[in-house]
């Protein structure tokens, strides 16, 4: 594998960057030569990140060519069960050797990043802004992105928020980190400047102090793949520091498929069996997150941001479909046969433009009590 040290910077100020640019001379298996458009993520991969042989990923505007050996049919890492049953399928929480791949294969967060976009609940905008306007002394804001893969949710957010802004991403994956920061945002809504850095950790032992000095946490897609133990930690640094959280995606439990068959219920209930494995907390995440802001006293807003996919996302809707089956065999084994018959009819479907899917997620906006006076 690449050496980390090559292909991100652990932890330090990373400038302003002049606009999206080309990623060359990655190695590990794979090339990488495409320009992102403007405003979007430069990606590229690693073989052990990505099925073998996928010539690229649309949507972005990259490049991406990996040694031959892909299966059309192959899974995304990241978009269904992680390699061994009970390891995590997204950031890694915990140590892990170094050799560790990534869970989350870039290919799959650019594929999804359109949809998150579109689901994010715009309507926790509006208090969040007025409680970052009204931080005391404050010429810009510290923004604490934890799990933060390639960075989508700064691409999303940093361009909504007025004023300067400096993000600090947080990610397990050096990789991912790398992508996060090139393909960061440059300007805030009213043209105010944009920096970031890099820092690899645990994201579970988060602290106040480590927290010092932050405007605002977010996170997107973490809560359902932490435990009860780690949302009490991560909720204690946020409260301890006064600042508030904005923590979206995070799985609701519940699924529709048009039309509808009748395994879709025995399906969705073995994934949900699947994300509370080892006991993590899957679709019951944001409800324990919720109270446990509410115990530190803070304001708790939570706006649903469903994916709703359609003929025009029907290449995600694959890989989720490939995922969400792939998940719920895993967990029930003695659903392989007739999930094996349901996964052919419904990727049929999907393919002639026939399915459409509603995956619902939560949106979480906590304002802990500031520390310090403010308002």
């Amino acid at each position: 594998m690449t050496n980390p040290a090559t292909t991100t910077q652990q932890s330090g100020a990373i400038p302003a960057q002049p606009g999206p640019r080309e990623i060359t001379g990655v190695t590990g298996g794979v090339r990488a030569g495409g320009k992102p458009g403007p405003g979007q993520a430069a990606t590229t991969g690693v073989a052990d990140a990505a099925p073998a042989g996928n010539t690229g990923t649309p949507g972005l505007g990259s490049s991406v060519e990996f040694v031959p050996g892909y299966a059309p049919d192959a899974v995304i890492p990241g978009a269904g069960p992680s390699g061994r049953p009970g390891s995590r399928p997204t950031v890694k929480l915990r140590e892990a050797d170094p050799d560790d791949p990534p869970r989350y294969a870039p290919e799959w967060l650019e594929l999804r990043e359109p949809a998150d976009a579109a689901a994010r609940a715009h309507d926790l905008l509006d208090p969040l802004r007025i409680r970052l306007a009204n931080l005391p002394g404050k010429s810009g804001v510290v923004i604490h992105d934890l799990g933060c893969g390639t960075g989508s949710m700064g691409r999303w957010l940093a361009p909504r928020l007025d004023g300067a802004q400096h993000w600090i991403l947080h990610d397990r994956d050096p990789y991912l980190l790398h992508f996060a920061a090139v393909s960061s945002p440059r300007s805030a809504a009213d043209g105010s400047r944009v920096t970031v850095e890099t820092r690899r950790g645990d994201v579970a032992r988060l602290t106040p102090d480590a927290l010092q000095g932050a405007s605002l946490v977010t996170a997107s897609a973490l809560l359902d793949v932490l435990t009860r133990e780690e949302i009490d930690t991560l909720v204690a640094a946020c409260a301890g520091a006064g600042c508030p959280a904005l923590l979206t995606l995070s799985v609701a439990g519940r699924v529709e498929l048009t039309p509808s068959h009748p395994l879709d219920a025995e399906i969705a209930q073995a994934f949900n069996d699947h994300q509370r494995r080892d006991g993590l907390l899957g679709p019951d995440a944001v409800t324990v997150a919720a109270e446990a802001f509410s115990e530190h006293g803070a304001t708790v807003r939570l706006h649903p941001s469903a994916w709703r996919l359609g003929p025009e996302q029907a290449r995600l809707t694959e890989q989720w479909l490939r995922g969400w089956v792939g998940a719920a065999v895993e967990e029930r084994p003695e659903l392989r046969a007739e999930a094996d018959v349901y996964l052919t009819n419904r990727l049929a479907a999907c393919a002639a433009g026939e399915l459409r899917v509603t995956v619902h997620h939560v949106d979480l906006l906590a304002l802990s009590r500031p520390v310090g006076g403010a308002s």
